[in-house]
């Protein structure tokens, strides 16, 4: 099986860390994902995934603790830290809780880090299948510059395979359908993209043949790299950490332009989480809703779907109101990201832009945004949408159908908002 068949379409999911930082428990993992079984399943919704520090029995917040002892196994592979993870007493792992997870009908994912624990290597533990340790694997000048737990793998060594495939043979055994992986995809700010440990990693998940969807972080991910990200993972960050902060949000239309007609059924850039919702609860940003405005949820929403970007939720879903229920499960909506192909930019005339796409019907979608600060009227003709001889439009977040398109498509858009229609030939 190729690894492109394990995302065909772009993936959906809850990820722990904007709301709980490196400090998530069990009983929130679990709450959350019962949230998600009843009330978004059914819209496509399907990854719970466990962020960065599950092996760190001290974690409070998003702020790491550097040098701090983590728990491994026999073998320099991180486990679960059981004060926080009940249920992977006695080794267990994390496979009682992938098997709750399955049990409603979703998958379960995880965060790990690059390379091999420093502890590990410190403390010359052995590497599973092999006569080599954590010190003769390790690459001791290729470290994270914002975390301490690793170092990088020489991925020239003797045992660098094999200390990769016993990882991913142990989250196999666990039940992972989804991984993470940080410190690996960036171009400029960490000295990545790492490559090698790249194809490690590639070659570690063909090994064990279980399905994992390789998600690669932080950004901004080389687009000089496309083809080689695409023959390798299933998602890769387009930025780094995006936050409920407009300028980040404006900033995310460039990266999109940068990197369209990449996404693919199996390859998609990735424009990070969905600050939405409750955030910050155990973080050092303070426990809040989203900054966001509500035309600015509606702007991040629709730049996500129509870009077909990854929509990976970070807010506690348990305190979720009807307003983001509603940015969650709006079918149409999610039709669109799910089944549309094609999309670009069709125009950008100072803060007003037209993004559009294909739909598999023969359909047509055009986002009309409005990035600038006071109310504007936003158009593009039905021309250079591809659409001659006229059409009808439903706007998809309000659910208003227009009257017959003749030559263009125009709507009064507010500041930092959007419109998205669907657009049906006559």
């Amino acid at each position: 099986m190729n690894h492109r068949d394990f995302a065909p379409t772009p993936p959906m999911g809850w990820n722990s860390w904007d709301c709980y930082g490196a400090a998530v428990t069990e009983s929130e993992v679990r709450g959350n994902a019962d949230y998600m079984a009843r009330n978004l399943k059914e819209y496509g919704w399907e990854y719970v995934v466990v962020d960065i520090q599950w092996y760190e029995p001290g974690a409070v917040s998003d702020l790491y603790r550097p040098f701090v002892r983590l728990e491994t196994d026999g073998y320099s592979r991180l486990i679960p830290a059981v004060n926080r993870f009940p249920s992977a007493e006695g080794g267990e792992g994390f496979k009682p809780l992938a098997d709750y997870v399955h049990s409603l009908g979703l998958k379960f994912g995880i965060h790990i880090m690059r390379g091999i624990p420093r502890q590990a290597v410190h403390d010359n533990t052995p590497i599973k299948g092999t006569n080599v340790t954590a010190r003769d694997i390790a690459h001791t000048c290729s470290f994270c510059g914002w975390n301490t737990d690793m170092y990088g793998v020489d991925a020239s060594k003797e045992g660098a395979q094999t200390y990769y495939n016993s990882l991913f043979e142990l989250y196999a055994e666990w039940g992972v359908d989804y991984i993470k992986v940080d410190d690996i995809a960036d171009s400029w700010l960490h000295g990545g993209p790492h490559l090698a440990e790249i194809e490690l990693i590639r070659k570690a998940i063909d090994h064990v043949g279980r399905p994992m969807v390789l998600s690669l972080s932080p950004g901004p991910a080389p687009v000089k790299h496309a083809e080689f990200l695409e023959s390798t993972a299933n998602m890769w960050r387009m930025t780094d950490d995006f936050w409920d902060r407009w300028p980040l949000l404006l900033d995310m239309f460039d990266r999109c332009e940068t990197w369209q007609g990449r996404p693919k059924p199996g390859c998609w850039p990735d424009c990070d989480m969905l600050p939405l919702g409750r955030i910050g609860v155990r973080c050092s940003h303070p426990d809040r809703r989203t900054n966001f405005t509500q035309d600015e949820q509606l702007t991040m929403m629709t730049l996500w779907t129509i870009f077909r970007s990854p929509l990976m939720f970070g807010g506690e879903m348990r305190d979720n109101d009807e307003w983001t229920i509603s940015l969650l499960t709006n079918r149409d909506v999610l039709h669109m990201h799910r089944y549309s192909f094609g999309a670009r930019q069709v125009s950008r005339i100072e803060g007003k832009i037209v993004w559009l796409a294909e739909g598999p019907d023969g359909e047509r979608y055009a986002a009309l945004f409005n990035t600038g600060e006071e109310p504007a009227k936003v158009s593009v003709t039905l021309a250079d949408l591809g659409i001659f001889g006229g059409g009808y439009a439903k706007e998809l977040w309000t659910g208003k159908e227009t009257s017959s398109l003749k030559d263009a498509l125009s709507r009064a858009v507010p500041p930092h908002g959007a419109a998205l229609f669907r657009i049906s030939t006559e």
